[in-house]
């Protein structure tokens, strides 16, 4: 479940008119009217923020397995080590592919051997051919025996090439820039392609993945500009990160891809915001929360010590005819505890007793200052 939070960004839109004490009603016939601060609720602008449990993730990521059986012969990093594209990670010795290469190449040296008889037959050969003691087809025979030779030889030779790039998978390197994640083996661990031997987080750029439900996706989406979910997106504001310890990220992010389908199991879209990371704060795998700001313009704030609450319902005193009325209103309290932003109930212009409200009672006659 999201926590929302409000941040108001204009001045509270509510011009005191008075702010006396007056005096404690005392009941007599006759008394007259007591004086309570009033005020005339007015327009402002506000933010409304929500926040998002996050998952830190490099752009790239990725595990670093080995493509031969074999045991660890060398390690050539430590965790956390931040290493180059093509940087020699680990040293596999896989006996296996060494002698693949060793077999393929005593196939190609057979291959050769053969391939050169072959070519000496059909030189040997021709000039018999030629001279009309042998047949024509007798020379074809060679020829083709000569062609088979050769065709081995290839195959030999691709096959030496194939082994030779087995055997070049036993020095495993680093596919990006980045930092080197968790090694869990160790020299002389026996490992095959299903062991991941540690990972590389290229975390120039992190990603922060979280997710909305139908409801918020639906308004977070209608309140921007464009006609396309891709439109949308460019107008959408920039985002704040928290990192798990309550700091805030210096860098904001923006939000880049929204999921193109609800999911049925969770009922949320995944979104996924990108924050550029040049000093390295942010570490693939960390934790966050994603301030997702929304922002309004024309509403009604209220001080909070105006209203008072019945039966989960909050309610104001409005100035009506010189008597304070009961107003029921739908708020939203903002994050300094001392501010509302009204959804319906007021509007523009009404004056509201923005003080004392606990000493009233509906119909009260009051004197504004």
């Amino acid at each position: 479940m999201n926590m929302r939070t409000i941040y108001v960004t204009a001045a509270v839109a509510v011009v005191l008119s008075a702010t006396s004490c007056g005096k404690k009603p005392t009941g007599a016939a006759g008394a007259q009217p007591q004086v309570y601060p009033t005020a005339a609720v007015a327009t402002g602008d506000a933010e409304l923020a929500a926040v998002y449990p996050a998952t830190l993730r490099g752009r790239e990521d990725i595990e670093i397995r080995p493509r031969i059986d074999g045991f660890i012969e060398q390690i050539y990093i430590d965790e956390g080590s931040a290493v180059k594209q093509g940087q020699l990670l680990f040293k596999i010795n896989s006996p296996q592919a060494e002698q693949a290469v060793t077999t393929a190449q005593a196939a190609v040296a057979s291959a050769e051997a053969q391939l050169a008889t072959a070519r000496l037959n059909v030189d040997r050969m021709t000039p018999l051919a030629e001279k009309g003691i042998i047949s024509p087809v007798q020379l074809e025979t060679y020829r083709n025996a000569c062609n088979v030779a050769q065709a081995a030889h290839a195959q030999a030779v691709a096959q030496l090439d194939n082994a030779r790039a087995t055997l070049s998978w036993a020095s495993v390197t680093s596919p990006v820039d980045g930092h080197v994640g968790a090694v869990p083996y160790r020299k002389g661990s026996l490992v095959n392609s299903q062991h991941t031997l540690t990972t590389v987080a290229n975390t120039a750029t992190v990603f922060a993945s979280f997710s909305l439900n139908e409801k918020a996706l639906a308004g977070f989406l209608a309140g921007l500009e464009g006609g396309t979910q891709a439109e949308k997106l460019k107008h959408a504001p920039e985002i704040t990160l928290t990192l798990a310890d309550g700091t805030v990220y210096p860098h904001r992010g923006r939000i880049e891809t929204v999921t193109g389908t609800v999911s049925i199991a969770t009922g949320s879209a995944g979104f996924r915001a990108e924050f550029p990371n040049r000093e390295g704060l942010l570490r693939s795998g960390t934790s966050g929360k994603i301030t997702l700001p929304t922002f309004y313009s024309g509403v009604i704030l209220i001080p909070q010590k105006a209203t008072f609450a019945q039966q989960d319902k909050v309610f104001v005193y409005a100035v009506e005819d010189g008597a304070a009325r009961q107003r029921l209103v739908t708020v939203t309290p903002t994050p300094d505890g001392l501010t509302y932003i009204v959804h319906s109930g007021l509007t523009a212009g009404e004056r509201i007793v923005t003080d004392g409200v606990a000493t009233l009672s509906d119909g009260t006659k009051i004197s504004e200052n």
